[in-house]
């Protein structure tokens, strides 16, 4: 499996299973995770829901200084991705991360920034 004229220290073993499971891995999906993820005002939203567990579209407006319908959009967009999940109360629908595995995304990148800031 190894390139003939590659000179690494990797065996053709180690590869074979590298191969294997990045095969295995539905790439298409995770890419599309991060497309979605690829927008300010989303990434903005995802972690707003992480410094506060649940807002409604009017708070997620604020946040963002979008309109309501703008932000609507995006909330919608992260819940047909299954970023976000919905919980109505009477007249309000609150939005909060589908679950802890988008917590932790949302967090990671975020330190990951801000050590890259720190870095400059």
């Amino acid at each position: 499996m190894k390139l003939t004229n590659c000179t690494s220290e990797i065996t053709d073993e180690q590869l074979t299973h590298i191969h294997k499971q990045v095969s295995q891995t539905e790439t298409p999906s995770v890419t599309q995770l991060f497309k979605v993820l690829a927008d300010p005002t989303r990434v903005k939203i995802a972690q707003a829901l992480t410094i506060e567990d649940e807002l409604c579209v009017c708070d997620v407006a604020a946040v963002t200084e979008t309109s309501v319908a703008t932000a609507s959009h995006h909330l919608r967009t992260l819940k047909q991705h299954g970023l976000t999940k919905t919980r109505k109360h009477g007249k309000n629908s609150y939005y909060s991360l589908d679950d802890h595995h988008v917590v932790q995304l949302i967090q990671v990148a975020v330190e990951h920034q801000h050590e890259q800031e720190a870095l400059s």
